[in-house]
Parts: C-alpha cells; sequence; structure tokens
C-alpha cells in the first residue's frame, strides 16, 4: 500500500524533531537534582532561620538593621537560587522530555505499520533506537565524572581520581550525580579532594546513599556543614575532611561505628557533638588547626584510639576521662592554653610520645611515672617551674625537652641519671646553672643542647664538647669531689689520733712552775 506523502512528510518531520532533542538525563542524574534542590531548600531555611534569631546591638539604629537582614536574607535567597538552578533545569529538561515521549508514542498508535515505515525503518524502532542512545548517554553524569571515580573493587576510573591533576572543578549538580552512580556502583573508594567549585559550602542529602563506600576523601574544598545523613555511612572506615570550613558536625556523625581514621584538621571547629564518643573503633583522630575550648568526657569512650592529635586549638584543660583512652601511644597538644594536666593520664601506660609545646603548664602530674612506654616528652615553652622526681622512673624516656621555660625552670631532678635510655635532651633557654651529680649515668645521652642557659657546672668550653663531654666531665667531678673528701676525711682522723698523744702545752707550763717551787 502506497504511503500518503502528507503522512510521510509529517513522520519522517516528527521523527526529525524527536531525534534532534537533547540526551534525557539519567535516573541517578533526576535523583541527584531532585536531592540538590531539597538540600537546599533546607540549607536556606536553616539559614533564614538562624538569621531572624539575629538580635540587634542597641548602638546599631533599628532601620539599619532592618535593611541588614533584609539584604542578608535576599542574599541567601540568591545564592540557594545559584546552587539550585542547575538541579533546576535538569528536572525541567526531563518533564518535557517525558512530554515528548507520551507524544512520540501517541504518534505512532495513529499510524499503521505499513504508514510507519520511513527511510527503511519502523517508526517504532526509531523511537526504541533513541530511547537507546537516551540511556548511553548523560547529562555530564556518568560519562563525564561516574566513571571517574576511583575504587579499590569495582573501579572507575580517571578524572575525580586520586592524583589526577586535572583541574576541572564540579558544580553541586555533578557532585549530587557522582555520589548517586558512587552509590548505586556500591564504590568503595570515592575522592572528591578539591574538586568541588568555590561555591558549594554544603552537600547535598544523597551523601546518605555511599552505604557501601569504605573510604570517602572530601578534603580541601570549602564545606561548611554536613548533612545528617551522613550517619547513614555505616561501612565507612576512613573519613578525611582536612581543610574545610567545618563550624560544627551532626549529631549523627556518631553513627559512623565502623569508622577508624578521621582527619579533621584545618577547618573551624569550635565543639564537638558528645555523640563522638560513639566512634569506639576510631584509631587515629587528627583534631588539629580548629577552634576547640573542650573537649567532650564521652572522648573517653574511644578505648581503641591510638593517636590523638589536638594541636593549635584553644584547649584550656583536658577531660578527666582522657585516662580511660588505654590504647592511646601518641598524645599532641601543642598551641593550647593547658595549664596542667589532670592525674588520669598516668593510666595511659601506651602512650610513647607526648607533646605539650607552647603551653602555660607550671607543673606535670606525678603519676606520669606510670608512663612506663614514654619514649618522647616535649615541654617546651611553658612555665614548668620543675620537672619531678618522679618522672625520672620513666626509664624508656629516649628524648625530653623542657627547654625555653626561661625564667621558671631552675633544676633538674637530682635522679636524672634513672634515665638510662635518654638520647635527647634540651634544656635551652631555662635557668638552670648545676647538673645534678646523677648526670654522669646518662651513658646513651648524645644530642644535649643549652643554649641561652647560664650553666656554671659543667663550663660552657665542655658543653660546645657534646653530650658525652658532658657526662663525662659530670663522672670526673663526683670522683674528684669524692677524692677530696676523702682525703678529708682520713686527715681529720690522724689529727684526732696524733692529738691524743700531743703534750698539752698548757699543762706543761703548769707542771714546769710546780717543779721550781
Amino acid at each position: 500500500m502506497a504511503i500518503k506523502p502528507a503522512i510521510a512528510n509529517l513522520i519522517d518531520e516528527l521523527t526529525s524533531l524527536y531525534r534532534s532533542l537533547p540526551p534525557r538525563p539519567t535516573i541517578e542524574e533526576v535523583d541527584a537534582a531532585m536531592s540538590v534542590v531539597n538540600s537546599s531548600k533546607s540549607e536556606e531555611e536553616a539559614k533564614i532561620n538562624e538569621l531572624e534569631k539575629m538580635e540587634r546591638s542597641t548602638e546599631v539604629p533599628e532601620e539599619l538593621f532592618f535593611v541588614f537582614k533584609e539584604a542578608k536574607r535576599n542574599w541567601i535567597s540568591l545564592m540557594a537560587y545559584e546552587q539550585r538552578k542547575e538541579a533546576v533545569h535538569v528536572l525541567n529538561l526531563d518533564k518535557r522530555l517525558q512530554v515528548f515521549d507520551e507524544l512520540i508514542q501517541r504518534a505512532s498508535k495513529t499510524v499503521s505499520p505499513q504508514d510507519g515505515e520511513v527511510g527503511g525503518e519502523r517508526f517504532e524502532e526509531v523511537v526504541k533506537k533513541k530511547e537507546e542512545i537516551k540511556r548511553a548517554l548523560s547529562f555530564r553524569g556518568d560519562a563525564a565524572y561516574g566513571d571517574d571515580v576511583k575504587v579499590k573493587v569495582d573501579s572507575f576510573k580517571s578524572e575525580v581520581s586520586e592524583g589526577s591533576g586535572d583541574p576541572e572543578k564540579l558544580s553541586l549538580i555533578q557532585v549530587a550525580s557522582v555520589i548517586e552512580s558512587s552509590a548505586k556502583k556500591e564504590s568503595r573508594v570515592l575522592n572528591l579532594r578539591g574538586k568541588l567549585t568555590d561555591q558549594i559550602e554544603w552537600l547535598p542529602s544523597s551523601l546518605g546513599k555511599l552505604e557501601e563506600t569504605t573510604q570517602l576523601d572530601l578534603s580541601e574544598n570549602r564545606i561548611t556543614a554536613l548533612p545528617t545523613s551522613i550517619g547513614n555511612l555505616k561501612s565507612l572506615m576512613k573519613l578525611d575532611l582536612h581543610s574545610n570550613q567545618l563550624t560544627n558536625l551532626p549529631e549523627s556523625f556518631g553513627d559512623l561505628c565502623n569508622l577508624m581514621e578521621l582527619d579533621l584538621h584545618a577547618n573551624r571547629l569550635v565543639s564537638l557533638p558528645t555523640t563522638i564518643g560513639k566512634l569506639i573503633n576510631l584509631i587515629d583522630l587528627d583534631l588539629s588547626s580548629n577552634q576547640l575550648a573542650t573537649l567532650p568526657d564521652s572522648i573517653g569512650n574511644m578505648t581503641n584510639l591510638k593517636r590523638l592529635n589536638v594541636e593549635t586549638n584553644e584547649l584550656e584543660e583536658l577531660p578527666y576521662t582522657i585516662g580511660s583512652c588505654v590504647s592511646l601511644t601518641e598524645l599532641r597538644l601543642d598551641f593550647n592554653r593547658l595549664k596542667a594536666l589532670p592525674e588520669a593520664v598516668g593510666k595511659l601506660g601506651k602512650l610513647e610520645t607526648l607533646t605539650l609545646h607552647y603551653n602555660r603548664i607550671k607543673s606535670l602530674p606525678t603519676t606520669m611515672a606510670s608512663l612506663v612506654s614514654l619514649r618522647e616528652l616535649d615541654v617546651s615553652f611553658n612555665e614548668l617551674e620543675s620537672v619531678p622526681e618522679s618522672l625520672c622512673l620513666v626509664t624508656s624516656l629516649v628524648r625530653l625537652n623542657v627547654s625555653k621555660n626561661f625564667a621558671d625552670l631552675r633544676m633538674l631532678p637530682r635522679s636524672i641519671g634513672n634515665l638510662e635510655m635518654l638520647e635527647e635532651l634540651d634544656i635551652s633557654s631555662d635557668q638552670i646553672r648545676i647538673l645534678p651529680d646523677s648526670f654522669r649515668f646518662l651513658s646513651k645521652l648524645r644530642i644535649f643542647n643549652a643554649d641561652e642557659t647560664p650553666l656554671e657546672v659543667p663550663p660552657r668550653e665542655i658543653v660546645k664538647l657534646g653530650a658525652q663531654a658532658v657526662v663525662q666531665y659530670m663522672a670526673d667531678l663526683v670522683v674528684s669531689r669524692e677524692t677530696d673528701n676523702k682525703k678529708k676525711r682520713v686527715g681529720g682522723f690522724w689529727f684526732w689520733i696524733c692529738s691524743l698523744f700531743r703534750p698539752d702545752k698548757k699543762r706543761t707550763e703548769v707542771r714546769s712552775g710546780s717543779d721550781m717551787v
């Protein structure tokens, strides 16, 4: 049966129109877009609620304060609009393409099989091929980023992989697409280090879909907040969030029950949720370079924690519960405001490294004698007035730095010679003038720094000869002193003996006078 020209032309034009449509977003991309839109709205509402709670200072005119709040509110809405603009485009595109699908289906039902032949192809086959093309292509999803997520088990490679060096940054919708794709493929490792555009301050709630991911790297971006859904990542073992702008963590953070390594250094954290104590499998925790004034008591629940770094914060004290972290081997507390350590620190029997550089510590707890594994202790740049004799019971100590306590530290403990394993000792910029006699027993000492310390015993020229020269000098000094003391004792004895047999001059004179009479 001959095809009517009018029908053939119409089908040709309709088919050409259908073929010219842009690729349809994948299911993952649509889900990603919905997640971005929903998360953006939630984030916008939270920020506006926070703005509403802001109180006017009495010094600020009411009208000026009103203008500021309105400007801030509009800025928040504008930023939210910009963040979800691409996601809204994806949703609108998908919605319009659905309309085209429905129209094509209706068109295919209105023509007979003979009328539907176009250029040797059936009309239904054109539709089928178009659907295959849609499924194969992506709105910058799998083709551009999804296959670029480096994983160890079922990996897809390249752009978003470790060390790729690709300078291209991901927009929010692209990040959401990568998350959706990774969740679908059950990726074990997702690396987005430095890959987010500077405008991205938060992550979509779809992050919680990465339930099979064991390693997640979101470091070196500008993230200010994490979604509560992050608590769904039960398989996560390693999480790197360093060098972002986080000010707090969601309460759900404590649900990361299998987490073993957590890097949060170089953020803006002012507090930690108490739920962080639920991370009982944590081995390595880096909280350095934040703004923490306290640590929660619940940190004592981390009985498997081996390394804790809290350098460069604003800590004024440690919780007593730190003594329950019995697996700790390394504790770094440099550059804080600590005035003392809790007595409970003596319970850390496995501790090997303790650094307290640049604090305000005046004394060390006597319980430190129980730190039987301690190899390195740095208490430099403090206000230390004395080193307790009990510290000399820690015979495992290899490096001891008590330098730069300036006018406060005037002597070393008398029994410092008990530290038979000591290899490095720094007392520079203290006020120590005389080394104790037991110093001569430090046979393994190879580095001794006493710069800017007014040592008199031993003299400066001996100190310049090196550690063992100082040790030998102290040994010789003690021997010499003991020899002198022995001579004095022997001389005194013979003087006493002689005095017994020496005639008394006065008595002799009296006797001579009597004889003369």
